[in-house]
């Protein structure tokens, strides 16, 4: 593969926003949100069963999720109870930094009932769940979807410069690249990537790369109408050097890729290459170019295919990616 080198042209970045973008102020949401982890970690650790016996209670539609999902333990080993004592012990000082930062959430109760604004007037059907928030071991995901909640771990959004993130251990799970996002303004994108998943579920796996770039893409454009207002770097996870670059070499960027690479390919490093979680594009400058390229092509791939056809949100998502590609004659420069 040719190494890559462009001309980085630094720009001041506008966000991305809709100019047609709804008006959502009379559509009415009411969005309720729970603190779980306080509760969770009230527990005494000498009386763990009754303790989760009352949370039980009190989150009958989230505590066994909590327990198989995001903690990984089966309720019915007798040892579980022993387990939760050992993670309220261990997490306990993590509670406690968590608690000062986000000590009241109404910022985001109001952020969500806005997001879930535009969700209603896309998806009027959409019933908005219950926003739940909780700490999980540091494996464990950072939202997650239920049946009836959003749930929202704050134990991956302590700070990008939170001490724990700082631990080996955890870097290897998480390095600094990723970590860096770990803080206050992905909080609501992340919990809307998920709702997005959740009305359009991810149907790129083993398709061709411009079909998977496409599909991606389709997430991101959904994303944008339910944050029509939200920086796009808070989108896609990109930096604001990395986002300047992108939209500055768009051209440059699609020429190197169709030049390079077979876009119908379905070989997994390549894929990987292009779509998957990485610092930086392999063949493309490292200072500059993001991981994931591929979905913002992609992603900018479907927004103009959208903008030359009249279609809802809903058909856009419903057309093949390859109608879209041809459809879009996408030709940066």
């Amino acid at each position: 593969m040719y190494k890559l080198v462009f001309v980085a042209i630094t720009i001041l970045f506008i966000n991305c926003t809709s100019s047609d973008k709804p008006d959502v102020s009379k559509i009415n949401v009411d969005v309720k949100l729970e603190r779980f982890e306080q509760d969770f970690f009230n527990i005494d650790s000498t009386q763990v069963d009754a303790g989760l016996n009352a949370l039980q209670m009190k989150y009958p539609g989230f505590l066994p999720f909590f327990i198989q999902q995001i903690l990984q333990l089966n309720p019915g080993d007798p040892q579980t109870p022993s387990v939760v004592s050992q993670i309220i012990s261990a997490y306990s000082p993590i509670h406690d930094s968590i608690k000062g930062k986000y000590g009241n959430l109404k910022w985001l109760e109001n952020d969500l009932e806005q997001a879930f604004k535009y969700v209603k007037h896309y998806y009027p059907n959409y019933q908005v769940p219950d926003i739940i928030t909780y700490i999980g071991t540091f494996d464990a995901p950072g939202v997650v979807v239920t049946p009836k909640h959003l749930g929202i771990g704050l134990h991956q959004y302590a700070g990008k410069n939170f001490f724990a993130y700082r631990d080996d251990a955890i870097q290897q799970m998480y390095p600094a690249y990723i970590s860096r996002r770990f803080d206050k303004e992905y909080i609501v994108p992340n919990a809307m990537k998920a709702v997005a998943d959740d009305i359009y579920p991810d149907a790129s796996v083993g398709r061709p790369l411009i079909e998977q770039m496409i599909e991606k893409g389709k997430h991101w454009f959904l994303l944008h109408r339910f944050l029509p207002d939200a920086q796009d770097s808070v989108k896609t996870g990109y930096t604001h050097k990395q986002l300047n670059w992108v939209n500055s070499n768009e051209g440059n960027i699609w020429a190197y890729i169709t030049k390079n690479e077979n876009i119908y390919t379905i070989e997994p490093p390549v894929i990987q290459n292009y779509l998957g979680e990485s610092p930086f594009t392999q063949g493309m400058p490292e200072e500059y170019a993001p991981g994931n390229i591929g979905q913002w092509i992609g992603w900018r791939i479907v927004e103009q295919f959208a903008a030359k056809n009249k279609l809802s949100v809903q058909e856009v998502l419903q057309t093949p990616p390859q109608q879209i590609f041809e459809g879009a004659a996408y030709r940066p420069k």
